[in-house]
């Protein structure tokens, strides 16, 4: 003995099986993008209907994925645009990255410019600087080597004009 109501429910998951099974054919078909929702708004049914049959669910997953042929153009694979997806952000996240580095250079730049021109900041041509201040050291060294030449002849020529005094002034 059978129950008419379990029977009748039965009936209606296969009748929605059925519909969920020609939706699916026609997606494939038209090549368009196939998606649990937008399957389950042409079977006419719930989403929930397809996640709880996973035998569906499956076969949903396997329409989706396999690109469509025969003469049209290939349907991307929902792979093939996740792929696409993370090798863009990793684009992203690289041209983010190059544009700060050049952002901090620019402003580096911009900076020691304003301060260059400021008249705050050091002069332009360093090298040159450091040249001439070692070419001043070499000359200070030799004018102290002379002054030192000098204060040694002076030295002695003091002494030498006191001991001719002290002769001078002990003659009788």
């Amino acid at each position: 003995m059978t129950n008419p109501m379990i029977d009748g429910m039965r009936a209606d998951s296969a009748r929605r099986r059925e519909r969920v099974l020609k939706a699916i054919d026609t997606a494939v078909k038209a090549g368009g993008d196939i998606t649990v929702s937008g399957l389950a708004r042409a079977a006419r049914v719930d989403r929930t209907f397809l996640y709880r049959h996973p035998d569906l669910l499956e076969r949903v997953h396997v329409a989706a994925s396999t690109p469509v042929e025969d003469g049209r153009m290939a349907a991307v694979s929902r792979t093939s645009l996740q792929t696409d997806l993370v090798n863009a952000l990793e684009a992203n996240k690289r041209l983010n990255t190059r544009v700060r580095q050049l952002e901090k250079r620019l402003s580096s730049q911009l900076g020691e410019s304003v301060w260059a021109e400021s008249g705050l900041g050091a002069p332009v041509d360093i090298d040159q600087l450091q040249r001439r201040i070692a070419l001043l050291e070499q000359e200070l060294a030799g004018k102290r080597g002379e002054l030192d030449e000098r204060t040694e002849e002076l030295e002695a020529a003091r002494a030498a004009n006191r001991e001719l005094t002290r002769s001078l002034n002990h003659r009788p």
